[in-house]
């Protein structure tokens, strides 16, 4: 007998359904798996046959075929146990299945027949709803991110004799029903770090909020324990809250990483990504030989925080550069390309040299050949993406103990969002949405300057000995202070206070 069960398989953050077919054959006795399945599929056999002894039932000893289609894509991991088990048991008359083309099925058995999570649930149930499926059993730990989809019965279960019976004997499963909306909107202001917690370093905390105004990526060049990190933590309270869609895309990446956790059903803050400095290559853009999101895509719609930056590997550091101009990786293979999404906003770190303390160093440590090497771990065309580099003072005594707290998240949050809705309706003809996306062509339309803007920033190109990239990042800067200010046009002032954010381009660094 021939049966056909459906399941999913994941291709980068979406998910392509597959079909399960068995058939049992009374000619010989054997069990034969096609349709590219790795290891972990091929060795499902074991499992199955443990749980289903486990739970009443058996493994027909005859010859059983079971092909994966379509049988040219690779298939992975050990979310199909449950499908494979359950086509078993209907193809061998052991138990009824009219039914059971109206669902997806999908679910990793333990030995004795319970269930264990699966990765990569809500792009298996967005598509399981578009292909028109009834419904979608998985295990229970799966069910609220499967929820977030609608127009789709999502059963989670414990067991697969709970599956058996619902197939079998028409015993109900039950539905999880999950009120997106709501739980996106208790959650979308929930933050553990504030800056309120931030004893000084006003200065950082402005260059912080005119970053998250603009989108600008940043860079904080300060001695260690100035709270370069501290500062780093608190951004997501201050970027605009995630907007439904912008949620739902995060989601998904989290999802086929196997990121979620199960009390979680949907990403409600912007995520906030810290690698560690010994970070590869693939790892922090993704890939590897089935590929997986890196790094920056987790980071998608959110923060990446490169602590210490010149302690990253060059090479890993270089990688970054197209997916800083693109917002995009592409993942390519001999067989197929996956493009994986990571829209975020760089927020790096470094000491000024590698003793720390540079120019006050107090015992002279750094030679100008060892800072020299120092600064050349970060290249001219990663810095340019950089538009902000704030220098981060030690803290003063008196600052750390005093007990009056700094302004709240909640309060700077406010004049971002103003800014950002300024930013969204002038650009809302165009394919960008802050100041940090616009080109060479909408800078001289977007960031107009008068005599007096002119005159300073000539000015200070030349007697600051800034660089010919300062330029447009300084205008792109300007733009967004002026923006926090609701002011139409530029002004001086905002060119002053953007020339302030160029550390790393004066000649002072460059030793």
């Amino acid at each position: 007998m021939l049966i056909k069960i459906y399941g999913s398989s994941i291709f980068g953050v979406s998910a392509q359904t597959i079909t399960i077919e068995v058939n049992i054959d009374t000619g010989g006795v054997g069990y034969h798996l096609v349709g590219l399945p790795d290891n972990a599929i091929k060795e499902s056999s074991y499992r199955i046959s443990a749980a289903l002894k486990n739970v009443g039932y058996k493994i027909p000893g005859k010859k059983i075929t079971i092909n994966m289609a379509p049988a040219d894509l690779r298939k992975e991991g050990a979310a199909y146990d449950l499908s494979i088990a359950i086509g078993i048991l209907i193809a061998s008359d052991q138990i009824m299945g009219e039914n059971v083309q109206d669902y997806i099925i999908m679910g990793e058995l333990s030995l004795d027949g319970s269930l264990q999570p699966i990765k990569g649930v809500l792009p298996i149930a967005i598509q399981a709803r578009e292909e028109g499926f009834k419904g979608i059993i998985l295990p229970k730990q799966n069910t609220r991110e499967a929820a977030i989809v609608n127009n789709l019965d999502v059963y989670g279960v414990e067991n697969i004799k709970e599956v058996i019976d619902f197939f079998n004997e028409g015993k109900p499963l039950e539905k999880f029903v999950l009120d997106t909306r709501k739980e996106f909107q208790d959650k979308i202001n929930s933050f553990p770090f504030d800056f309120s917690e931030v004893k000084g370093q006003e200065t950082a905390k402005r260059a912080m909020e005119v970053a998250a105004a603009g989108g600008h990526n940043i860079i904080l060049i300060g001695p260690p324990g100035s709270g370069k990190t501290m500062l780093a933590k608190r951004v997501p309270s201050i970027l605009p809250p995630l907007t439904l869609k912008e949620a739902l895309e995060t989601t998904k990446i989290h999802s086929v990483a196997g990121k979620m956790g199960t009390e979680t059903s949907l990403m409600t803050v912007r995520p906030f990504r810290s690698p560690h400095h010994t970070i590869s290559d693939v790892a922090l853009v993704g890939g590897g030989s089935y590929p997986q999101p890196g790094e920056i895509s987790l980071a998608h719609n959110g923060v990446l925080f490169l602590d210490e930056m010149p302690e990253f590997k060059r090479t890993v550091l270089e990688v970054m550069r197209q997916p800083l101009e693109d917002r995009e990786v592409t993942i390519s293979r001999a067989k197929f390309t996956i493009n994986y999404p990571s829209s975020f906003m760089l927020v790096a770190s470094m000491n000024p040299s590698p003793s720390g303390y540079f120019p006050d160093d107090p015992n002279n440590t750094s030679s100008s050949f060892e800072m020299q090497r120092y600064m050349n771990k970060l290249s001219g065309p990663l810095l340019d993406r950089i538009d902000i580099h704030v220098e981060v003072q030690k803290v003063e005594f008196e600052q750390l103990a005093e007990k009056r707290k700094g302004e709240k998240s909640e309060d700077i949050r406010k004049r971002v969002l103003i800014a950002r809705e300024i930013q969204n309706e002038r650009y809302k003809d165009l394919s960008i949405s802050y100041n940090a996306q616009i080109g060479s062509r909408e800078l001289e339309k977007f960031c107009e300057l008068d005599e007096s803007c002119f005159s300073l920033i000539k000015t200070a190109m030349e007697k600051l000995n800034l660089s010919a990239r300062a330029y447009d990042r300084i205008l792109k800067v300007a733009r967004t202070i002026a923006d926090l200010e609701e002011a139409e046009n530029i002004q001086s002032h905002h060119i002053s206070e953007a020339i302030q954010y160029r550390s790393l381009d004066r000649e002072f660094w460059n030793v």
